[in-house]
């Protein structure tokens, strides 16, 4: 063991339900992600509505406590959910916390009674279809020229179902 493994530890991150003080940092996050991002005021707008919840993840062994490693937007309405976004800080990429986000909306989701849940995902995202796919969510439709990239290039949105129980 060398020195450095001393004093550099592995983040930890543990999932809270999102309040309106993870607004700013969300909307951060969603900029350093998105070409077309939400304010901290577009998350809060949506985070007051009724059918809508959010879960931040907050790293819990960092000399900081707090540092927003990412958040997940959705809503459920009746028997179905919908993400409306999801972002992880790309430091914290490919350290499965994109997944345990995931997981803990559709643990939110089926408490609040959905039987299935949808997404939208950008034909180009490649990190994300793989996530979704081991998630077990499934294509059932496309969007044509939906999403527009910084350089005015429009993509595909797919549209993508799972079954939550």
């Amino acid at each position: 063991m060398s020195l450095t493994d001393y004093f550099s530890r592995k983040p930890e991150f543990d999932i809270f339900a999102m309040e309106k003080i993870d607004c700013p940092p969300a909307a951060e996050l969603h900029r350093q992600r998105f070409p077309a991002p939400w304010s901290d005021g577009d998350i809060h707008g949506l985070l007051v509505q009724e059918p809508v919840f959010g879960l931040v993840a907050r790293q819990s062994n960092a000399a900081l406590k707090g540092v927003t490693g990412g958040f997940v937007l959705a809503r459920a309405v009746a028997d179905e959910a919908e993400i409306l976004t999801i972002c992880v800080d790309p430091r914290f990429g490919r350290t499965g916390l994109g997944w345990r986000l995931m997981q803990a909306a559709k643990r939110e989701a089926l408490a609040r009674g959905a039987a299935s849940m949808f997404l939208e995902v950008d034909e180009t995202n490649v990190a994300a279809h793989g996530l979704y796919r081991k998630l077990g969510f499934e294509k059932v439709g496309e969007r044509r020229a939906y999403y527009q990239d910084a350089q005015g290039r429009r993509t595909a949105a797919l549209v993508m179902r799972r079954d939550l129980r």
